[in-house]
């Protein structure tokens, strides 16, 4: 009886799936046996159907954009035959028939060969296959290319501890392998990305006798699926034609792709597989066992010199960009927090996803600093502001705040993000008195070249906090009615105070709440309800560093 499947072609994967209903309905509701749940497909868009003797049939449901079936729509029930192309909205699948009266298809684990047809090694016998001494004077003995093979491992090995990029590295093994594996065609370097865990293409070659366009950038003419089953099960595997091959069976990719001999190895370095060297052709082989055995030998070899480079541009990358993201957090974080934030593993190059955060947000601003800087040229005032922000920033950063932005004359930060603090909001009081503090000393002991006086206002509430612009720039920002709220309530605070909301002022320390006193209820704009407003107590400001 034939046995159907679907390779689908979804979100840049082909995800393989059995056909085990006599009656199988796609379409865009969830109780369809497929479901695709994209635009331009019906909520029952067509319908697969066992009839006669196993045979398999596609129709159209009476969709609003209709089936097509090797580019052609159905207008009435189609009979499926192996290899078949159906269209479903923007989605594309093949038809893969199997009779299931066929032998079983063996595992990739099983040790040997398919009548000399595949080779499947485990690359730790392999890697020992060419460790040892006296199995390579035996290959010597065998084989005058042996010796060449190995003065270009040597040089290889030389070359690859300089290379500074994965180019450099791809270059060398490119040299070697097209001059000594006549089969293969095209070559590809695979490794695996740090962020996501998946394999990536980072680098392709064509022998130009064969090609005269590139490939694609993508990879597309990989067989993802023999790339990933070396990745994940750590064997090599060498074919002399994949497409005879059981193994590869319900791999429609490798039809498809005209794939016919293929090699790939596992770039293992000691303990972990770090990427796939892979290479394929377009004509079965058809050299003896033993010389297949010896090719996928020297590949495997060749891998492994080249997974040891691989880990070594890896680890350099990643510190680097680990650096990167240091200097990058160090303009808004204290060092204590960009340590930790290092530490528990909760950043990437790509940055801080924005998610929501119950923070205290701080805005503190220079009391009549438009008067004063019509009175200064602009080399004073952004020395004085220079001077004054260096010192206001002490104070955020020793409660572990967070600076989001100087606007003009003004500081925003906010405490409880990136790294949640249940006290954000005594940090931020306690980080305002400090400002307030600093700078009365700094006021009395002449620092800045003309006294300054702030007001500040906190407000507390959740938040959305992270990474927030376009392609071009982005900034780490917090967002939200909280903020909005403090922004207004920095305008009514009197010069030299501080100013709380009623959700700060019961948030804080009894003790802390003694050194406040209620100012009164305040209307702001877009807020329905008064809002009740705390300022601290005069004789409660004391004139020296805390």
């Amino acid at each position: 009886m034939a046995e159907l499947k679907l390779c689908v072609y979804q979100d840049n994967q082909e995800i393989i799936v059995p056909v085990n209903e006599d009656e199988f309905t796609i379409g865009r509701l969830p109780d369809n046996n497929l479901h695709l749940p994209y635009f331009g497909i019906s909520r029952y868009h067509a319908r697969i159907f066992k009839q006669g003797r196993g045979k398999w049939f596609i129709e159209d449901m009476g969709s609003k954009n209709g089936t097509f079936l090797n580019e052609k729509i159905l207008t009435a029930a189609e009979i499926l035959a192996h290899n078949d192309c159906i269209k479903i909205g923007n989605i594309d699948a093949k038809v893969i028939l199997n009779d299931s009266t066929l032998p079983r298809v063996r595992k990739f684990d099983q040790p040997e060969l398919d009548d000399g047809m595949t080779i499947v090694r485990n690359v730790n016998d392999l890697k020992e296959q060419w460790i040892q001494a006296d199995n390579l004077a035996d290959k010597v003995k065998r084989q005058e290319t042996s010796i060449e093979r190995l003065r270009d491992l040597v040089d290889i090995a030389q070359n690859l501890n300089s290379a500074e990029s994965i180019e450099q590295i791809f270059l060398a093994v490119k040299k070697v392998v097209f001059r000594y594996i006549e089969s293969i065609e095209r070559l590809a370097l695979l490794i695996v990305d740090c962020d996501t865990g998946n394999l990536k293409v980072f680098n392709g070659a064509v022998k130009e006798v064969y090609y005269s366009q590139p490939l694609p950038n993508d990879g597309s003419w990989i067989s993802r699926s023999i790339c990933q089953t070396v990745f994940s099960e750590k064997i090599a595997i060498q074919s002399a034609n994949a497409q005879l091959d059981e193994r590869f069976g319900n791999e429609i990719s490798i039809i498809t792709k005209d794939i016919h001999s293929v090699m790939a190895v596992p770039l293992w370095d000691e303990t972990k597989v770090v990427g796939v060297l892979y290479a394929d052709g377009h004509i079965p082989i058809s050299e003896s066992i033993q010389q297949k055995d010896e090719d996928l030998s020297f590949f495997s070899t060749l891998a492994n010199l080249v997974a040891s480079s691989v880990q070594r541009w890896l680890l350099t990358l990643q510190l680097r960009n680990e650096e990167k993201i240091r200097h990058r957090l160090e303009r808004y974080h204290s060092p204590a927090v960009v340590q930790q934030m290092m530490q528990t593993g909760n950043l990437s190059d790509t940055g801080l996803i924005p998610r929501e955060s119950e923070i205290s947000i701080m805005f503190a601003d220079i009391v009549g600093f438009t008067a004063l800087s019509e009175k200064l040229t602009p080399a004073k005032i952004a020395e004085l502001l220079n001077a004054f922000f260096e010192e206001m920033l002490q104070e955020v950063f020793a409660e572990c705040g967070t600076l989001d932005k100087f606007i003009g004359d003004c500081i925003m930060a906010f405490f409880g993000a990136p790294e949640p603090q249940h006290d954000h909001a005594e940090r931020a009081f306690r980080a305002a008195k400090g400002m307030l503090n600093r700078l009365a000393k700094m006021n009395i002991n002449k620092v800045l070249s003309h006294p300054l006086e702030l007001r500040i206002a906190i407000n507390s509430g959740k938040a959305v906090v992270g990474d927030v612009g376009s392609t071009l720039r982005v900034d780490y920002t917090v967002l939200g009615p909280t903020i909005n709220l403090a922004s207004r309530m920095e305008s009514i605070c009197p010069p030299g105070k501080l100013i709380v909301s009623e959700t700060t002022y019961k948030m804080l320390q009894p003790s802390q709440r003694l050194e406040l006193e209620e100012m009164g209820e305040y209307r702001f704009k877009g807020i329905d309800q008064p809002i009740p407003i705390y300022v601290i107590t005069k004789d409660l400001m004391v004139n020296k560093h805390k």
